[in-house]
């Protein structure tokens, strides 16, 4: 008879766990609600200011023509280039000075470049020829251990490329030269990759758009009025210029896809310490920003994703099965063409609608609702703004260079007197809002959301399926528009905070000549199949269109 009691007891206390836990998630759903409606409605207002100034700065800018492509050889992808080189078929000195050429043409109108070293790079180029002509090495065996000898490739400049400039769009008193490669620059170095530049970003790359107060704003290819994205948008501006070819990108939030979807190029955020992601300005040294944060490829071919992957990929990082044949009949094929909808975020535009709609159609893929994506926004920024001891303006320096006080900067940017862009002088107050004001109860509840969110992801996907889900509502927008969209990016940043990779994928254009990107997204660890999908994409859609060039 006791132990019915006992049961009854337990019953009971499950039942009252069960109901504290709905109402909890009740408390949370309404606070949720109540900020999405605060924030739609802080971008809607914000937007009266934005939209005008957009306009204003876009119409300053006047639209060229890039020039033509002359050269055949900027027009090989990367795998048949580095087969021809390590044969002799080709020098790799032809191929660094075509792209060097076209580098100089198309730089004076984009303004992607921080840094070149093109003297060094024709030097590295000679020296591979050299030494392929010896005969020292088997083709095979240069294949094997150098898969880019002799291919040129640019570097976004937050990350250290030695003796080249490495302040992350900073102004500062005395300019940051890095003192050694990032261990991905020396991966590719090792690879054979002919390092030729490093290119633009936004200041401390907080910001979807490619500007600071070192270089300038970088411009779209396709249209110099509207942006290149961020926060790699100098790699992204270059390589679908044919001024590059690969490119290594990195991504907190969208940084390699955003770009890639905005100018119709491939750009993939590999899983979590695959690559190395050390060696980066800002640098952070919480334990999880591997997890979130990672160096990413981009590529004007899908083919040269693995390649470039293979030279990039950290030997004692998260293992790759790149070479992994994969059989696209069957993969399972899942897909949301919106973000459930949250509230939140604006309506996903009729022709990135149409291409998904095209892509599922391709795939005969599944139509699901991952009810937790409801969060995307929530778990991300609370995850990224919680980070320990990541740089920004507000933290010491290694140069010495005072702290910056958020009051003091605030009032400098209004009155026009911050060296600094309005991204880098709002993280401060935001980082101070969620980690002093954010209930620790909410943060709790986020974080169980983010591996319930992770577990729905894992389980549906397995190690056969990949997920089609939009990277952003609209094409390439008008230069500063980001920033009444800043919740738009939460179709990127959820799957740093989940640490899932994920693609950017060229899939056409739409009805102003700008391309679409859709994203396909894997478990971790199964970067393959991504990178098979592109291919196919690739194949199925024509891949990368060259911009608007004179005849």
């Amino acid at each position: 008879m006791l132990s019915y009691v006992f049961v009854a007891i337990e019953l009971l206390l499950q039942m009252f766990s069960k109901g504290c836990r709905l109402v909890k998630r009740e408390f949370h759903v309404k606070m949720s609600w109540a900020i999405r409606r605060l924030l739609r409605g802080a971008m809607h207002l914000f937007s009266l200011f934005v939209v005008p100034y957009a306009w204003a700065v876009s119409a300053r800018i006047r639209h060229k023509k890039l020039p033509a492509i002359e050269n055949p050889l900027l027009q090989i992808p990367a795998v048949t280039l580095a087969a021809k080189i390590r044969t002799g078929q080709l020098k790799s000195e032809d191929v660094v000075g075509a792209y060097i050429e076209r580098c100089r043409q198309v730089n004076p109108i984009l303004n992607a470049i921080v840094e070149d070293r093109f003297e060094q790079a024709l030097e590295d180029a000679r020296r591979i020829d050299r030494e392929v002509a010896q005969g020292l090495k088997s083709a095979e065996q240069m294949a094997r251990e150098t898969p880019i000898l002799g291919v040129p490739i640019t570097i976004k400049e937050s990350l250290a490329v030695q003796g080249m400039s490495n302040t992350g769009g900073r102004k500062l008193k005395n300019k940051r030269i890095a003192q050694k490669d990032a261990p991905v620059v020396a991966q590719v170095r090792k690879s054979g990759g002919v390092i030729l530049l490093v290119s633009n970003t936004p200041e401390l790359c907080m910001c979807w758009e490619t500007y600071n107060k070192c270089t300038g704003l970088t411009k779209n290819p396709y249209n110099q009025q509207r942006t290149v994205g961020g926060s790699s948008g100098g790699e992204a501006a270059l390589i679908s210029s044919a001024a590059s070819l690969i490119g290594v990108t990195t991504d907190i939030a969208g940084s390699s896809r955003l770009p890639a979807a905005f100018v119709g190029v491939f750009g993939h955020k590999p899983s979590p310490f695959a690559v190395s992601p050390y060696g980066h300005n800002p640098s952070c040294e919480d334990e999880s920003w591997g997890n979130f944060f990672t160096p990413g490829a981009m590529c004007r071919y899908a083919e040269d994703l693995p390649l470039l992957l293979r030279a990039m990929h950290d030997p004692e990082g998260t293992p790759l099965t790149l070479d992994s044949p994969v059989n696209l009949t069957e993969l399972k094929y899942y897909y949301m063409d919106n973000d459930g909808p949250t509230g939140l975020t604006q309506p996903i535009e009729p022709d990135i609608k149409a291409a998904i709609a095209g892509v599922v159609n391709h795939f005969n893929a599944q139509k699901v609702k991952l009810k937790r994506l409801i969060w995307s926004l929530d778990i991300s920024m609370c995850k990224m703004l919680r980070m320990k001891d990541i740089e920004t303006i507000y933290t010491q320096q290694k140069d010495g260079a005072p702290n910056a006080t958020i009051g003091k900067e605030l009032l400098k940017y209004l009155f026009g007197c911050s060296d600094s862009d309005l991204p880098s002088v709002v993280i401060g107050p935001m980082q101070h809002i969620i980690q002093n004001y954010i209930p620790n109860s909410r943060l709790a509840f986020l974080d169980e959301q983010t591996e319930l969110l992770r577990k729905d992801f894992t389980d549906l996907l397995g190690t056969n399926g990949v997920f089609i889900y939009p990277i952003f509502p609209n094409t390439a927008h008008r230069h500063f528009e980001i920033f009444h969209k800043l919740v738009d990016t939460s179709y990127m940043m959820v799957f740093n905070t989940l640490g899932l990779p994920a693609a950017s994928c060229m899939v056409g254009m739409d009805r102003n000549k700008l391309p679409i990107g859709v994203q396909i997204v894997a478990s971790p660890g199964q970067d393959h199949l991504i990178l098979a999908v592109a291919k196919e994409l690739e194949r199925k859609y024509g891949g990368w269109v060259p911009p608007p060039m004179e005849k």
